[in-house]
């Protein structure tokens, strides 16, 4: 999907083309919150419309070079032992994830989430050249991981090899909800793949994901209205529970059989099926597949 999907698919997104628009520069001055509480939703995409027909009117769409959705790449960095990982699965307060995420055409940022007080979600980033075929994160990739995890008061990272491990595609809008100074993403055809060209998607759940302060935003109300309640959901714990069914993923269990498994692309289950029960056969010195 990409960035025409406002034009192919106007059964779900039309009632953005009546918003108001924002551009970046102006979101990120009224809205950037870098420190703030996520709540994620998966919506079916037969049902978005009508949650999005009852926006309140004052909400824009960001726009970008005069796109509304934009495409997102995304590769999460983990050492051999999977120690991001295993944190999130069992839930540890200090956890962490590190990222280089490319924003449409444009510019590349190595980041890094931590959770922050009451369960907020704190992220630092930079913007930096990391190419796609990069296998480890170098010398100063790992300094500036280093830096934020201590500022976070997560420490030094256990291992200084960390390999790619998962990367997610997606094609993102964005609103801004003035009323609350708060953003939120919808993000449409989400696909996971690993290193070694393993990959799963579910283009008919749409991940809503609403960022604010304490308060809920007014989206978060529309969706309880409509039924909808957050979930447990992280892409790169998902994916990899996904991906490789070996893992520990009791924190996602409920939402992987109940919600992603039935609605996986149907090339996808088949190939799943077969994936090694541990990371130890994982060859990291193969690069991304290209498919």
């Amino acid at each position: 999907m990409t960035a025409a999907t406002i034009d192919t698919e106007p059964e779900v997104l039309a009632p953005l083309l009546g918003l108001g628009t924002i551009q970046l520069d102006e979101l990120i001055e009224r809205a950037a919150l870098q420190t703030r509480v996520d709540r994620k939703y998966l919506v079916d995409i037969d049902r978005l419309a009508v949650v999005l027909a009852d926006l309140d009117g004052t909400t824009r769409v960001l726009e970008v070079d005069g796109r509304r959705a934009i495409d997102y790449a995304s590769t999460y960095y983990d050492n051999a032992e999977l120690h991001s990982y295993h944190l999130a699965a069992h839930r540890r307060r200090r956890r962490y994830k590190v990222r280089a995420r490319r924003y449409g055409q444009g510019a590349t940022f190595l980041e890094v989430k931590t959770r922050g007080a009451r369960g907020s979600t704190v992220k630092e980033r930079t913007e930096r050249p990391i190419p796609e075929a990069d296998l480890l994160l170098d010398d100063d990739g790992i300094a500036y991981v280093d830096t934020a995890l201590e500022a976070a008061g997560i420490g030094a990272l256990p291992d200084r090899l960390l390999h790619p491990t998962l990367r997610t595609h997606y094609t993102r809008t964005t609103v801004f909800l003035p009323a609350t100074a708060s953003r939120a993403t919808l993000d449409m055809d989400l696909r996971w793949s690993d290193s070694v060209g393993r990959g799963a998607g579910v283009p008919r759940l749409v991940v809503v994901e609403t960022k604010s302060g304490a308060t809920p935003s007014g989206l978060d109300r529309l969706l309880w209205s409509h039924g909808h309640r957050p979930v447990g959901l992280s892409k790169y714990g998902t994916g990899m529970a996904l991906l490789h069914p070996g893992l520990p993923a009791n924190r996602w269990r409920r939402v992987i059989d109940r919600v992603l498994l039935p609605q996986l692309a149907p090339a996808q289950p088949a190939a799943i099926t077969d994936i090694p029960s541990s990371t130890a056969s994982l060859d990291h010195h193969n690069p991304w597949s290209t498919r």
